[in-house]
């Protein structure tokens, strides 16, 4: 184990790098940059003297930037940065501003919200799929299965606005708020904090989750079925197994195998969180956060967003990996 550890994180440590790299060499290759000006200095004839301190100011961006070294020197820069635990100051959205602030500010919203809708979608998810692969064909069989196509074919963004047309202020049933998130809830107990929570995250929770219900449901379906078959089943039945422990015990424990790789791709969302709901529902999140970035040019938060998200992905390889050794005894890691 300890030897598969250390060639998996050296692997890691690699591949990190090669992302962090492309997606530098991206941006680079794009057109436009943070320090773009709405005036051409041409020959300094008109250039008025906030203009041309305008242009200083660009300048001395695209220096600190590394935007006027070639793009291996910019990214060896920015890269000796990172390696002393510094990813830079912001050069457009909050301009001065360490990245690594802005990031730690915003995650905590977008963790919440995704815990959320992980914990919902499980919740309903898994027992809607072994319920329906307990008994093929039948009544409940039939029809989540039409039901989670459904949800599975609709739009985020049109699942979002029909929610906010229906359930907020202004709409059919105003029971929950538009837009935005609870303030200090200092003078709450902790109970009526928790529920001010709820109040607010129910739609947006909704709104995020639902897709994930339907496609976790049918993953769940299809690995029960495949196991229900198998001979160890009906030896646990034979021997006078109770019919709840054959499913959970012996038959769910074998499906986890699929539900585990779908998981490890959920940890990265834990951080990149959703544009779409995040900015319909205005929630000041990791979402928005990465669509301020990425229409200011902001290079230095998209590298960091990249380095964070590139990591969390990598790790969730690596926790899925470590899980399936405890699904399943018979797997070694080598």
């Amino acid at each position: 184990m300890g030897l598969y550890l250390a060639k998996r994180l050296i692997l890691a440590g690699f591949t990190l790098l090669a992302i962090l790299f492309l997606s530098y060499l991206l941006l680079r290759l794009a057109p436009g940059d943070p320090t773009r000006s709405n005036f051409l200095a041409g020959d300094g004839a008109g250039v008025s003297s906030a203009e041309k301190a305008e242009l200083a100011r660009n300048e001395a961006l695209r220096a600190k930037l590394g935007l006027d070294e070639p793009i291996l020197r910019g990214f060896a820069k920015w890269f000796r940065q990172v390696v002393r635990g510094d990813f830079g100051t912001s050069a457009t959205v909050e301009p001065g501003r360490p990245v690594t602030a802005m990031i730690l500010e915003r995650l905590p919203v977008t963790v919440t919200l995704n815990i959320l809708a992980i914990l919902l979608s499980a919740a309903l998810a898994i027992p809607a799929g072994v319920a329906a692969a307990v008994r093929p064909d039948g009544w409940f069989d039939r029809g989540s299965t039409a039901v989670m196509f459904l949800l599975y074919s609709l739009p985020v963004m049109w699942v979002a606005l029909v929610l906010q047309a229906l359930f907020c202020a202004g709409g059919v049933w105003p029971i929950f708020p538009l837009k935005g998130l609870p303030g200090d809830d200092g003078e709450l107990s902790t109970w009526q904090a928790l529920a001010r929570t709820l109040y607010y995250y129910t739609l947006p929770v909704i709104a995020l989750s639902y897709a994930g219900l339907a496609g976790l449901a049918r993953y769940t379906r299809s690995g029960m079925l495949d196991v229900l078959h198998q001979d160890y089943i009906r030896s646990a039945r034979a021997k006078g197994a109770a019919e709840a422990a054959v499913v959970w015990v012996h038959a769910f424990r074998n499906t986890l195998i699929t539900l585990i790789t779908l998981f490890a791709g959920l940890l990265p969302g834990l951080a990149a969180g959703s544009i779409i709901v995040e900015h319909i529902f205005n929630i000041p999140g990791m979402g928005t956060l990465s669509l301020l970035a990425l229409s200011s040019r902001d290079y230095p938060l998209q590298m960091a967003l990249f380095a964070f998200t590139g990591f969390l992905t990598l790790l969730g390889l690596l926790l899925a990996d470590l899980c399936y050794t405890w699904a399943d005894p018979r797997i070694r890691l080598r």
